[in-house]
């Protein structure tokens, strides 16, 4: 039996997220149909995060089982065929048989792009977020110092979501802001539902005035969702990369 390892980049705008899912299109489940078809034999991709509805991916890694005799370069110019135009292969390669795309991620960094200005963006809308007031880069910068580290973090989980622990550790977190664009580029070694949205939508919050920087640690403290920031869409948010 082979695993087979693959970078897929999307764009998740018309898609219920990664995860397949009964009754709703989902990634995984184009991805698998395109191995199916390639194969001969169903699949099941094991991908390395449950990408929300609407997020997208640059670098997303997943990896499947197979006893199929193509080369593992090939792969990707296969399932491209048979792919819609917002899923890409950009590559695969045939890895240990023990890997595992979620288990043995040691990281990943999203970036949640977020554009200002008097009028909302038409051109690129579904990969940005619009907020049009205006923000205190040096506040942001320096709230977002009190992430570093390790946490508990579930003042910034969605609300309901169970986990076995919501400790985790943010490595970086940078901003900046080029013209109206804002990039929030976030790496961890693993991140809660919807926790990189509730982080930035609590900047956010620092950055319009209604939080202090230093709130941030009282913040994390109280482990309670609702002193914290909202949850900004799904759409400003990309997945750039996963460390193995």
């Amino acid at each position: 039996m082979r695993n087979i390892k693959l970078i897929v980049e999307y764009d998740g705008t018309n898609y219920a997220g990664w995860q397949r899912q009964n009754n709703v299109i989902t990634i995984q489940q184009r991805v698998e149909e395109a191995v199916e078809i390639v194969t001969g034999n169903f699949s099941e991709v094991t991908g390395s995060s449950r990408t929300d509805a609407g997020v997208h991916a640059k670098g997303f890694v997943c990896n499947f089982y197979t006893e199929s005799k193509i080369p593992s370069s090939n792969f990707k110019k296969a399932l491209n065929s048979f792919l819609p135009e917002d899923i890409v292969i950009i590559n695969s390669k045939e890895v240990d048989e023990k890997f595992h795309s979620r288990f043995d991620s040691l990281g990943k960094r999203y970036i949640y792009t977020i554009v200002t200005g008097a009028e909302r963006p038409a051109i690129g809308r579904n990969y940005v977020y619009y907020f049009h007031r205006n923000l205190d880069m040096e506040k942001m910068k320096e709230a977002s110092k009190y992430f570093l580290g390790t946490h508990d973090f579930s003042a910034f989980k969605k609300t309901g979501s169970s986990v076995k622990t919501s400790v985790r550790t943010i490595k970086e977190l940078q901003i900046v802001k080029e013209e109206k664009t804002i990039k929030f580029s976030i790496v961890g070694d693993g991140f809660l539902y919807n926790m990189v949205r509730i982080i930035v939508g609590t900047l956010l919050e620092v950055g319009v005035g209604r939080f202090s920087p230093e709130y941030i640690v009282d913040i994390i403290k109280s482990k309670d969702r609702s002193k914290a920031g909202k949850s900004v869409p799904a759409s400003g948010l990309c997945l750039e990369e996963v460390y193995y």
